[in-house]
């Protein structure tokens, strides 16, 4: 039934965990998407009656995958994830309708994935939410389609025996940028400084799961839902911890790079609804109001 092979086949389990049946807090995790017409197909260890559980020396990890026409990218997502030295991960994929093969890919590692869905969403933080309401494990990340974690070894450093992150909301660290002709690491910031933009990247991020089925990601936010959901953690008064390793490789010219404009204006939006920085209010108003102001030259010649 357990199979070293991979991160998530070594503690597997024919026992179903009650977070399935019985709502924890009043939430309930999913063991699969609702039925419907739209949906395309579906698979993964779970539908073959196999688990995970997390334990307090092995926390189970759950790694999300959201992808759409991502064939080209998305192996090396999955490999960088099943491929981890990690003892307990669980992965889940959330694909959205794709025609492009991606599901020839999905269905390739099938025996490795605890979840894997194809169906119609209404855009990239829709599929996130769904793959939050899927989890069951003890802390979330996200590593979407084109990205992927820095190194085999990075769960196993972030969650060793030796680190400890009791009380934490959110864990996170560097990331790695790809660019067409080289690589650079990039250093997380301080979380005092959210209210200029994002410190780090979700990809970096592992969230406490029980939290995030709580507060899901503002569907309203069409590109910087992730950096509204922190800026909301912050404002709370909740606690960060940096774990000083480079976490996740993520490529350039992403939807955030492209819209730059739409990117910056709702960082600061974000960061006035959010109260991170009152005694600049003024500033980041203008800050708004230039960013509006390229949206719509660029709206207007486009």
């Amino acid at each position: 039934m357990t199979s070293p092979d991979y991160s998530t086949t070594r503690r597997l389990t024919s026992e179903k965990p009650a977070c399935f049946d019985t709502p924890v807090d009043g939430m309930q995790t999913l063991l699969k998407t609702p039925d419907s017409e739209q949906k395309i197909a579906e698979g993964g260890l779970r539908l073959k009656g196999l688990y995970k559980t997390s334990s307090e020396d092995k926390p189970l990890i759950t790694v999300v995958t959201v992808v759409y026409n991502g064939a080209e990218f998305l192996e090396e997502t999955i490999k960088s994830v099943i491929e981890q030295t990690y003892d307990n991960v669980e992965y889940i994929i959330v694909d959205g309708g794709s025609t492009d093969g991606t599901l020839e890919i999905i269905k390739k590692y099938g025996h490795a994935i605890d979840y894997w869905v194809s169906e119609p969403d209404k855009g990239i933080y829709d599929a996130m939410n769904k793959g939050i309401d899927l989890g069951s494990g003890e802390w979330i990340n996200f590593m979407n389609a084109g990205d992927f974690f820095y190194a085999s070894e990075t769960l196993l450093k972030v969650f060793n025996s030796k680190n400890t992150f009791t009380g934490c909301h959110v864990i996170y660290g560097d990331h790695e940028v790809r660019y067409p002709n080289k690589r650079k690491i990039v250093k997380a910031g301080k979380v005092k400084n959210l209210w200029k933009g994002s410190q780090f990247c979700h990809q970096s991020a592992f969230v406490k799961l029980g939290y995030h089925k709580i507060n899901k990601f503002n569907l309203n936010r069409k590109i910087a839902a992730d950096f509204d959901f922190f800026a909301e953690i912050k404002s709370q008064g909740l606690d960060f911890n940096k774990a000083y390793y480079c976490i996740s490789s993520v490529s350039s010219g992403g939807v955030s790079d492209t819209n730059r404009e739409f990117v910056f204006r709702e960082w600061c939006l974000t960061a006035i609804n959010n109260k991170l920085a009152p005694r600049y209010r003024i500033i980041i108003n203008y800050y708004v109001l230039v960013a509006s102001l390229k949206i719509k030259n660029k709206i207007k010649n486009f």
